[in-house]
């Protein structure tokens, strides 16, 4: 039995998804039920499976894994109703696919609010997607929640306790994070953050589980480092040029706002200081095969190319820590495990 909690550990958009989705179908951890904390709809998940994209803003991302009995959104999450009916019927997920009576329900009102608020759309450049009003009516106490919404009463649970039942019954975890350790309201580069604490301890309590319950954290990072949000925020660290990013091949967008993405170089104090907030155990680093395309696919460490070896043996150098899982493609099964 293992509880295993897989957070970002830069801006997000580290590739969470891929690692969840593999995590789930490694049979050396036997995952049962998969928890999803975090904000809520404004971050997206790309899971690739085969030759399949999901998009995911709602459905946890570890919902194919093979031995997967539950899909679990804890109540610190918030929830748009018709996002989540709509993956439910992407994903066939129906039946096994649970949240919590007191998650939070996000409104046509907040999401008005959140993309024609002149600070939340053009100073702090937020999602639109209505989280961070809703999370300001929950501090208030007069957001509605799960409990009140017909159309959610087929997928009504208690979170906590099935997961407590479940680590009564010996059932391994995996409890799954959005967006990242520096968009945390305590943590980040405030104010461009999101609208609450998103490390590894926030993830327990989104989903209610205690943290002397946990096994293993793992910290996701991504070969460069990627943020969206307002122009107005402050540059990242050796930040590039647009047309260096394209140059580079490092052009993104993001998967829930379709706003191109700002990137810099891998940022070592970052990397470390995420280390130390998150309390990692494991580390696992994605879109190798972007910097160094010449290893696209590779499944075995020791097939690299020796750039892109002595570049991962210099991180793991400076950061004190292996990377046990290193993505070398889209596809979940596209990766070197190194334990």
């Amino acid at each position: 039995m293992s509880v295993t909690v897989v957070v970002g550990g830069f801006f997000g958009d580290e590739g969470k998804g891929k690692i969840v989705s593999h995590l789930v179908n490694d049979e050396s951890y036997n995952y049962k039920i998969v928890a999803r904390g975090g904000v809520g709809p404004n971050a997206g998940h790309t899971v690739v499976i085969k030759d399949m994209i999901y998009k995911l803003r709602m459905v946890p991302s570890g919902f194919a894994g093979k031995n997967i009995e539950k899909l679990l959104i804890g109540p610190g999450v918030l929830v748009d109703p018709q996002v989540l009916l709509n993956e439910i019927q992407i994903t066939k997920t129906m039946g096994k696919i649970f949240c919590d009576y007191q998650c939070g329900i996000i409104n046509k009102k907040h999401i008005e609010k959140d993309q024609t608020n002149s600070h939340l759309k053009d100073q702090v450049g937020t999602s639109g997607s209505g989280t961070g009003p809703a999370n300001e009516d929950r501090v208030r106490r007069i957001l509605p929640l799960a409990r009140d919404v017909p159309e959610l009463r087929g997928i009504l649970t208690d979170v906590p306790l099935e997961l407590h039942k479940a680590l009564i019954e010996k059932k391994s975890i995996l409890i799954e994070g959005t967006q990242a350790t520096h968009l945390s309201l305590w943590h980040g580069t405030y104010p461009h953050v999101t609208s609450k604490d998103v490390t590894a301890s926030a993830i327990c309590s989104d989903v209610g589980i205690g943290p002397t319950s946990v096994t293993d954290v793992v910290l996701v990072f991504k070969t460069f480092v990627t943020r969206v949000g307002s122009i107005r925020a402050e540059k990242m660290e050796n930040q590039l040029t647009e047309d260096e990013t394209i140059k580079r091949g490092w052009i993104e967008y993001g998967t829930v706002t379709g706003r191109l993405r700002r990137a810099a170089p891998f940022n070592i104090p970052l990397a470390k200081r995420s280390i130390f907030l998150n309390g990692a155990t494991k580390l696992a680093l994605t879109k190798l095969d972007v910097v160094f395309p010449q290893d696209s696919g590779k499944k075995v460490f020791e097939d690299l190319s020796s750039l892109a070896k002595d570049w991962i043996i210099e991180k793991e150098r400076h950061l004190g820590m292996q990377f046990s899982w290193i993505g070398t493609g889209p596809a979940d099964s596209e990766i070197i495990t190194r334990k």
